[in-house]
């Protein structure tokens, strides 16, 4: 059994935020209806690394999907799109606000023919405000949440993450908003709208940033590599130019560092036993890890911080990551047959699931792979696809 293959979604969504949680939800066996425009596909297919015209990273983000094309602002592609809502759980869209509404397909429309309908929306600034109708991507809630003004090194300018982060973090939130909705439909019996903007996923990630300034007046510094709230936590180079994470959160994990290489004079100062207090120390802490390590080859650090029970990780590129044995035994990522390009590795499902796993079982497809069979379970004929293809509508 697979958890959610009861829910049906129609994914009317492009590029990453809403894409990813349709396929988080599809992973878990949810029949994921994906729409794209008929001239016009999802500009993710053609985003990131391509092999023989296919994009990698959609391969991923479409996983697990039936992939259709119907064009929403045409009168025919709308009645359609309501003809998918009303036998479906949940819409999930991410138009510009207000672009659903133009087209006579918004949340109204959409409960007229579903009352049960959980309707999911992801923009960059959510539904209402003064920004709301403004264009919207990652970058911008990365700048707005405060996540960039605390990345980077002290005497930088503020730096962006080179992947994705607010989409994946409003992806997550917004799978696990449409759960919520979803277990509230259970009681209720009634659909409602799920609102998921880019950027307050990530402010929550961030923690107590707003609280502390509100509360004592305090903005948290750029820091590199380091933490302001303890040490010693850093990127250390080794002696055969390799790099490792020392992290240690806990005084007792700091404790056996310092011994290891041997400053265990540091673990008696009063001031060690506190976070605060090590942070604080931080150059003097740092100058002695990065000294012993500097000293040795990777494999030795790795060896002597395990022996010792303290915290550290090589930093690895994606070809370490493929590689990881703990990674593979964990079953980390997943290898499926493409029909194109053959036996493709991908990140697995993202938790697992002891009774009711995940699985990936297909990668993304062609444009509009999917579109005669799905359309033809609404009772669209052939000859009345053709028509609709004539007309540019599918």
């Amino acid at each position: 059994m697979r958890p959610l293959e009861s829910i049906r979604v129609v994914e009317a969504a492009t590029l990453f935020a809403a894409p990813l949680a349709g396929m988080l939800l599809g992973d878990y066996g949810a029949d994921i209806v994906k729409i794209e425009h008929p001239a016009r596909p999802d500009p993710a297919r053609g985003h990131g690394p391509s092999k023989d015209g296919e994009g990698l990273w959609f391969k991923a983000l479409a996983r697990n999907k039936r992939l259709v094309t119907l064009d929403l602002s045409q009168p025919a592609g709308r009645n359609l799109f309501l003809r998918l809502a009303e036998g479906a759980d949940v819409v999930l869209e991410n138009f510009r606000p207000g672009t659903l509404e133009r087209w006579g397909a918004g949340p109204e429309d959409l409960w007229r023919v579903n009352p049960r309908l959980v309707v999911a929306r992801v923009s960059g600034f959510g539904q209402t405000g003064p920004y709301a109708s403004r264009p919207g991507f990652g970058t911008l809630a990365e700048a707005m949440s405060g996540f960039a003004a605390l990345n980077g090194e002290p005497d930088d300018p503020p730096l962006l993450p080179p992947f994705a982060l607010a989409d994946g973090v409003a992806a997550l939130a917004t799978a696990f908003a449409i759960l919520v909705a979803l277990r509230a439909r259970s009681e209720t019996g009634g659909g409602q709208l799920v609102d998921t903007s880019l950027v307050e996923p990530l402010i929550t990630l961030l923690g107590p940033q707003v609280t502390a300034f509100e509360l004592l007046g305090e903005l948290q510094p750029r820091t590199g590599n380091r933490s302001s709230h303890n040490a010693p936590r850093n990127v250390y180079r080794t002696a055969d130019g390799s790099w490792v994470a020392v992290s240690a959160s806990a005084t007792s994990i700091a404790a056996r560092v310092l011994r290891l290489v041997g400053r265990p004079d540091l673990v008696e100062r009063a001031w060690f036993a506190t976070g605060a207090g090590r942070a604080f120390h931080v150059d003097e802490i740092d100058d002695a890890v990065a000294g012993w390590i500097a000293a040795r080859p990777r494999d030795e650090v790795l060896a002597a911080f395990e022996a010792a029970e303290a915290a550290i990780a090589p930093v690895y590129d994606a070809s370490a990551v493929a590689a990881d044995p703990q990674l593979r035994a964990i079953g980390a990522f997943a290898t499926i047959d493409d029909p194109v390009l053959g036996p493709i590795t991908m990140p697995n499902v993202i938790s697992r699931l002891s009774q009711t796993p995940g699985e990936v079982r297909t990668t993304g497809g062609r444009h509009g792979a999917d579109t005669e069979a799905v359309l033809g379970e609404l009772g669209v004929s052939p000859a009345e696809l053709e028509q609709l293809r004539a007309d540019g509508v599918v």
